[in-house]
This record gives C-alpha cells, sequence and structure tokens, in this order.
C-alpha cells in the first residue's frame, strides 16, 4: 500500500473549505518547521496565535505524556484534577470567579453569547435580548458567532441567520453609546480585532462601552480567542486597558496547540448557565486542561512577560525600518506579538501574495484580510529566530516589490 501523501492529497481527499500552501510541515521545534523535503522555515504565524510555545515543547510533552498515562477523557458526568488546577489559576490571575471549558473560540463565544441570553430571560424581560457587535469583528464560524462577526463575507448563503444582532462601527465611541439601550443584553467585542486587520481597541472606546453597559444593566464580553493568554503582553488584553468585561472568551494560545477554549465569569452571571442548559463533551477534558495549566503557569510569570514586550519592540524597530527603505506599509500596528502590516495604497489586495513570496524565502506569515500582513509567532520565539524571521521577509520584500515592477 502506497502511504506517500503530498500536497494535491488535500483536493483528492479533503472537503475544499481551505487552500493550504504547496508543502507539508512534519516536524518542527521551537519556531522553525522543516517540510517534505527538509526545507526550513521561521515560523511567524504559530498555528493562527495557536502555538505560545512553539513547537514540540519539551515541557508540554512531559506534561501530556504523563497524564496520557492515567486517565485521556471522562465525558461531563465527571470531573477532573487538571481542569480543577487549570479553572482555580485563570480565577485566581483574572477577575473571574467562575470558567466553562469547551474545545475551541468558537465555541467558547457561542456560551459567551447563550450566558449573555440567558441571564437576560432570567433577570429581565423578553424584549431585551439584542446583541450590540462590531463591523470588521470575527467571533467564530458557528452560525450564531458568525452572525455576530463583523465581516458578512463569512455569513453569506448561510440564512436565515439569527436575530437581534446589530453591528456599529468599531472604534467609534458615539455611534456605539447611542446603540446600546434598555433592549441591549449584550456588547461584544475584540480589544484587538485580529482577522479584521490587527487593529487595537482605544482604551476611551472600551471605558465608554463599560460605562454604557452598566448604564443599560447589558454584559460586556471581550473576545480574547487570539488577544489572551499572553499575546498583547498582559495575561489577557483587558489588562492593558484597565476595563473589565462581564465575560471573556479564551482558545487559541491557551492549550498551546492543544485544542480547549473556554470563557470567564463572575458569579453574578454564572448561575444562568445551570444544569442541562448548555454543555459538552469533549471541553475540560484531562489532556486539555494538562496542556493548558502547562501553557498557563508557564506564560503568567512576570519575566515572561516582559519578554513578549521586548520581542515587539524588536519587531516594530526592524519593521520600522524595513518600511523606510521599501516603502511598502502604510501602517504598523499591534500589540505585544500580535501585528499588523497595512499594505500602502499601492499594493492594495496583496497581502496574500506577499505571504507566498514569504513562504518562498523560508518564512511563515499570516494574512488578516487582503491588505493586512499579520504576525502571531509563539510568545517564546527566541531573539536568533526573530532576527532570521526577519531578515528573510527583507528577502521576501525585495522579491515582492521586483515582481510587482
Amino acid at each position: 500500500m502506497d502511504t506517500h501523501l503530498e500536497r494535491n492529497d488535500f483536493d483528492n481527499y479533503m472537503i475544499p473549505m481551505f487552500s493550504p500552501a504547496g508543502f507539508i510541515p512534519v516536524k518542527g521545534k521551537g519556531s522553525i518547521l522543516f517540510d517534505q523535503q527538509g526545507k526550513d522555515y521561521i515560523d511567524f504565524a504559530a498555528g493562527i496565535a495557536v502555538n505560545a510555545l512553539g513547537h514540540a515543547n519539551s515541557e508540554l510533552i512531559n506534561s501530556v505524556t504523563q497524564q496520557m498515562h492515567r486517565v485521556w477523557h471522562l465525558g461531563n458526568g465527571y470531573t477532573n484534577e487538571p481542569v480543577l488546577t487549570l479553572a482555580r489559576e485563570l480565577v485566581n490571575a483574572t477577575f473571574a470567579d467562575k470558567v466553562f471549558f469547551c474545545n475551541s473560540g468558537a465555541e467558547a463565544n457561542e456560551a459567551a453569547l447563550k450566558l449573555a441570553r440567558k441571564y437576560a430571560s432570567d433577570h429581565y424581560d423578553a424584549g431585551k435580548n439584542e446583541i450590540i457587535a462590531f463591523n470588521g469583528s470575527f467571533h467564530g464560524r458557528t452560525l450564531f458567532t458568525v452572525s455576530a462577526g463583523g465581516q458578512p463575507k463569512y455569513a453569506k448563503n448561510f440564512g436565515p441567520l439569527p436575530g437581534g444582532i446589530r453591528h456599529v462601527p468599531f472604534n467609534n465611541t458615539d455611534a456605539a453609546v447611542q446603540a446600546i439601550s434598555s433592549k441591549t443584553c449584550a456588547v461584544i467585542v475584540e480589544p484587538v480585532q485580529g482577522e479584521g486587520g490587527v487593529i487595537p481597541a482605544n482604551k476611551d472606546f472600551l471605558t465608554a462601552l463599560r460605562k454604557a453597559c452598566d448604564e443599560h444593566d447589558a454584559v460586556l464580553i471581550f473576545d480574547e480567542v487570539q488577544t489572551g493568554v499572553g499575546r498583547t503582553g498582559k495575561l489577557y488584553a483587558y489588562m492593558n486597558y484597565g476595563v473589565v468585561p462581564d465575560i471573556l472568551s479564551t482558545a487559541k494560545g491557551l492549550g498551546g496547540g492543544f485544542p480547549i477554549g473556554g470563557i470567564l465569569t463572575t458569579n453574578k452571571l454564572s448561575p444562568s448557565l445551570s444544569a442541562g442548559t448548555h454543555g459538552t463533551t469533549y471541553g475540560g477534558n484531562p489532556l486539555a486542561a494538562t496542556a493548558a495549566g502547562t501553557v498557563l503557569s508557564t506564560i503568567n510569570d512576570e519575566m515572561f512577560l516582559n519578554n513578549i514586550d521586548d520581542t515587539h519592540d524588536r519587531f516594530v524597530k526592524c519593521l520600522t525600518e524595513y518600511n523606510d527603505k521599501y516603502q511598502v506599509f502604510k501602517e504598523i500596528r499591534g500589540m505585544g506579538l500580535l501585528l499588523g502590516c497595512e499594505l500602502n495604497e499601492n499594493y492594495q489586495g496583496m497581502a496574500k501574495q506577499l505571504s507566498n513570496v514569504c513562504a518562498k524565502h523560508g518564512l511563515i506569515v499570516l494574512i488578516a484580510g487582503p491588505n493586512v500582513v499579520r504576525f502571531a509567532p509563539a510568545l517564546n520565539i527566541s531573539p536568533e529566530e526573530v532576527e532570521k524571521g526577519l531578515m528573510r521577509f527583507a528577502l521576501a520584500l525585495e522579491d515582492f516589490l521586483i515582481r510587482e515592477e
């Protein structure tokens, strides 16, 4: 039997909802990946901000391997020690009193939105069910979360969509405050819009959302699926702003590559998700919780988080120097190790082309829409890996400009 696999096997066997790169990574260590031919790539994508501790992290391997010799899965009729440890650590490290675990960011946002609606149903009249969300946002691919997301292309052809969701411009304080009313049960917002272009929220904007939610008895939800677990230089991005949500969704980097998501909330709201109102089969299983516990204990350290800020400065300094030379980007923005380079008017719509050129030079980057090249490397990426990756990015920029002449 022929066991050799190539990129075209994806086209032969997989539903074509993705269009993966032309090479197949087969192994990695730290922030370096190798493909089937042995070519190495510096990884500035980290599995879309998921591999918070890079590839093949020894501490993660050891902790999950040890748990594999104990118990893998139990189902929600039982609890387990790793998930209780993880929940306790998250509660101790954040505003939260209670935690619910699931398997992904979309599931976390689904749970957050359901909790907000359920809380409003429990405490107010039936008309208090409107959700305020923002243009350009992304909250997942379930029917509920894709409806809450502010990018219509992701919801196209899946109607009829869940109702009661209203979108207003991101970072527009006046529009948001005017939209929030007695009918509003929840406001959901990303502290930094990720898929929407790596756009940080203004502090005054988030502060105004908090105030308006308090005035109208609405729940403030922070979608920290991408910004959480150290990505912005704090354990969670709300800590950069001094604005505390009522519900926070978390996933991606929490498991360091092992699928896990969850919501953090307060004693005030948590009783509304009583037994039978929501659920998950795999959520918070011992393997996922063990991986997440190892990630959390590693990242929630002052020295580790300070190093993220230092690496951010190194990226921005170098990218700014490149842009002074090549004049490709309109803006370089972001927080911590979530960075976006917006292409200027001469190169609109070419982010994907630039990312493909990067791959040819042994560098893996992300895009955030058609106009933004996104960097979300492992949080423990070494200075040597950063330097080598940025050198390859410079070569890719030169190559890209030659191709576009």
